[in-house]
């Protein structure tokens, strides 16, 4: 490893790793800190670099984002997005994620091809993959989001909306113990998670970032680490050529 490299990915003397803990198969709260998949692989990107890692944890996908756009966190975790990709150099996805629909038990709705319509209002998180991702894709459905992903199911109940939008594992257990709701089958999404420097930071710490998603993905590091926090539901990424931008590989 090139002291030059480590310099550019830590210019603090630290890897500031931006974590959003709003999507709990990849990160959670402990204590004044974080626990997770995501964090497992920025300590061990920073033991490649030969640098302390430094978590920067935030509530939403939003800020997280904006913690490499302001220069406040050197790399992070997210989905891919085109929208992102103007300021991120993405690797590819590390693991794969489904993004669902929850409506109640007497909803009318029974797919996902049925939500779009102009009296149907969807809860979202904002800011979030999936809210990108349905702000492009839904014509006629009203579009209502909060200001947290683990909000969506309460402002859903509390609004008498007709969805809520989210990533799969989250809506499941936010609903837990809501009787009346159930998933629509299938997914309205994959989300492809992947992790991010500023696009700022060159195309050599672009290339390595890419680089060490494949390693950690073909040695099994990513498999163990969502074994190790009893994720379910998360597919392995398949290898990627990291020569190419992953926004061109969707």
């Amino acid at each position: 490893m090139t002291s030059t490299l480590a310099t550019t990915f830590a210019p603090t003397g630290k890897l500031r790793a931006s974590i959003n803990i709003g999507n709990p198969v990849l990160a959670r709260a402990e204590g004044d800190s974080a626990a997770g998949v995501s964090i497992d692989i920025a300590r061990e990107l920073g033991k490649r670099l030969g640098v302390e890692t430094e978590l920067v944890v935030f509530k939403t996908a939003a800020d997280s984002v904006q913690a490499l756009e302001t220069g406040r966190a050197d790399v992070g975790f997210f989905a891919i997005d085109p929208k992102r990709g103007e300021q991120i150099a993405f690797t590819a996805p590390y693991v794969l994620i489904e993004g669902a629909y929850l409506v109640r038990q007497e909803s009318s709705i029974t797919s996902n091809d049925e939500v779009d319509k102009p009296e149907h209002r969807v809860v979202v998180g904002q800011g979030s993959a999936y809210d990108l991702f349905l702000s492009r894709s839904l014509k006629h459905a009203r579009i209502e989001r909060t200001d947290l992903s683990e909000a969506v199911v309460k402002t859903f109940l509390e609004t008498d909306a007709d969805v809520a939008a989210g990533v799969k594992q989250q809506l499941q257990a936010d609903s837990a113990d809501q009787p009346g709701l159930r998933m629509l089958p299938g997914r309205f999404m994959e989300i492809r998670q992947a992790m991010g420097t500023p696009k700022r930071y060159g195309d050599e710490a672009a290339g390595f970032l890419r680089q060490f998603v494949e390693d950690i993905k073909s040695r099994g590091f990513v498999r163990a680490a969502l074994d190790r926090h009893g994720i379910e539901g998360a597919a392995i990424a398949p290898a990627a050529n990291p020569a190419k931008d992953p926004l061109d590989q969707a």
